[in-house]
């Protein structure tokens, strides 16, 4: 393989990588869906059991989100498939959704960063 093939598959490697690396800032909208889904329209309210400043949030069943700090992969997981006493709500929240709120708590804690 020559230099120049070489340095042009290491250069889109390159591109791919940093484009995976670095997510997108939510906009305003997602954060307030998410904020909403959060507090009242998720069931049971994810505000119920967690602690999450943002959201003027005190609950004490699940974990502090503000001193978790989880990432939007790991609340999108969590949101979807559930884990110990918390439920999965891939049954009762669209995809939108699930993007949204988990983009709001990581986006509003710090979380991945």
């Amino acid at each position: 393989m020559s230099y120049s093939v070489l340095s042009r598959v290491a250069g889109v490697f390159l591109a791919c990588l940093a484009c995976t690396s670095v997510a997108a800032e939510p906009d305003a909208a997602t954060l307030e869906k998410g904020k909403a889904i959060f507090l009242t329209e998720a069931v049971p309210a994810c505000a119920v059991c967690h602690t999450l400043e943002d959201a003027g949030a005190t609950g004490a069943i699940g974990p502090n989100l503000d001193e978790l700090k989880p990432g939007y992969a790991h609340v999108r997981k969590m949101v979807t498939e559930g884990a110990g006493t918390m439920p999965a709500f891939a049954a009762s929240l669209d995809e939108a959704a699930i993007d949204a709120v988990s983009a709001y708590v990581s986006h509003v804690t710090g979380g991945g960063e």
